[in-house]
């Protein structure tokens, strides 16, 4: 069922209560998520993005409750990402003709999708339809994250739909950020801006400080995941600025895998010697293995460095720890360090590969990688302490 946000704006999308993973396998929703389409009815009535396509037709059967669909006049597809535009397909068998206002890569996105040769009306920055009392005014939002996304600003109710920005998996009742558990709201569109949005960071900074540079009134923003920014929505544009300036804590991250517990062991000592040398430093160790891998990139996103441990496995490392290291390059972290560091049996190379493959990363590595033989004694777990103490004067 559909609620109003105001008199002349309802929510019309889909909460996902029971959604676990998305993208495929490659992020983790432990608290589901929504898919926000929203209903705009002035003098003319415009629909705002879809929902993905396995909830089409229940979207489109609520979406009749609320309206006559022939009474659309105008879509606005935001973003091509199956997300959000998922219900298009069915949705436009019933209204063929309707107008799909969206950026020329979204011509691209969706014809890519569907196969489809909708009637498409393409928009650029500052172009504005005239829907009555209000204007929609649309802003280019490429790579946040996709390049077909924009934003659309409503004047009057002075709304942001914001698309993929400002967003969050996060199923909630009520939608409101003034309404919902403010730890979980702030974990949540935290870990979504770590894992989707850090790489294209420049692009968010500069767009954010050009939509502030329009000087528009901001009631609220509304993105197409999680919750509506009602009550002083400027709060998330503030953190969107300081996350994406090379964000970090004063914290260090200890990632490793361990097949008998001595990489294990040596990240416990690693952490002594820190620990030793820094007390006021925030120190976090996760099994690779063991530990959600988008939590675990969070917590990179959120440190000034990183040491990684993985034993040696067939000359390579752990499948869990390579993993994380190839998302770690993709997701382009700036302005954070790091060193490896692993027990080994044979031949010894997962500590060299680790260093190689922060360095790869864009990490500048401070130290040489520690190994040690077998399961580290006391004389080893001392040389990892010794190695945890050295880091943070590397790091200072």
């Amino acid at each position: 069922m559909g609620f109003k946000i105001t008199e002349k704006v309802t929510w019309v999308g889909k909460t996902d209560w029971g959604l676990r993973t998305f993208h495929g396998g490659e992020y983790s929703t432990h608290r589901g998520s929504s898919y926000n389409a929203y209903l705009v009815r002035d003098k003319k009535t415009v629909l705002i993005d879809t929902v993905w396509q396995p909830f089409a037709k229940e979207f489109i059967d609520e979406l009749k409750k609320e309206i006559d669909l022939n009474e659309i006049d105008y879509i606005v597809a935001n973003h091509g990402e199956i997300d959000h535009s998922g219900a298009l397909p069915e949705l436009m068998k019933l209204i063929p003709n309707t107008p799909i206002y969206c950026t020329a890569n979204g011509v691209k996105s969706l014809k890519g999708h569907y196969h489809q040769d909708w009637n498409f009306v393409t928009v650029k920055t500052g172009d504005v339809l005239d829907i009555g009392e209000s204007k929609l005014t649309f802003i280019e939002a490429r790579m946040l994250h996709w390049p077909d996304t924009m934003f659309t600003y409503m004047s009057g109710e002075n709304i942001l739909f914001s698309n993929d920005g400002f967003g969050q998996h996060l199923a909630a009742e009520p939608m409101f950020n003034d309404l919902v558990d403010q730890a979980e709201l702030f974990q949540e569109t935290m870990k979504y801006y770590a894992n989707i949005l850090t790489p294209f960071s420049t692009f968010v900074a500069k767009k954010v400080e050009e939509v502030l540079s329009l000087n528009l009134p901001l009631d609220m923003i509304c993105p197409s995941h999680g919750i509506i920014w009602r009550k002083d929505p400027a709060q998330i544009v503030k953190k969107y600025l300081e996350w994406a300036n090379n964000y970090q804590e004063n914290q260090i991250t200890i990632i490793y895998d361990s097949m008998w517990h001595g990489t294990r062991r040596m990240a416990e000592y690693i952490l002594e010697g820190i620990k030793e040398a820094d007390k006021d430093v925030t120190v976090k160790i996760y099994n690779a293995d063991h530990t959600d891998k988008n939590d675990i990139l969070t917590e990179v996103f959120k440190s000034k460095a990183v040491l990684v441990g993985s034993p040696t496995i067939n000359k390579g490392l752990s499948y869990a720890v390579m993993g994380l290291l190839e998302m770690m390059r993709g997701l382009s972290f700036k302005n954070k360090k790091g060193a490896g560091f692993g027990a080994y049996g044979w031949s010894g190379e997962s500590a060299k590969i680790i260093s190689d493959e922060l360095a790869r990363a864009g990490f500048t590595v401070v130290s040489e990688p520690i190994k040690e033989l077998w399961n580290p004694d006391e004389e080893a777990l001392n040389r990892c302490k010794e190695f945890g103490k050295n880091f943070v004067e590397k790091i200072k």
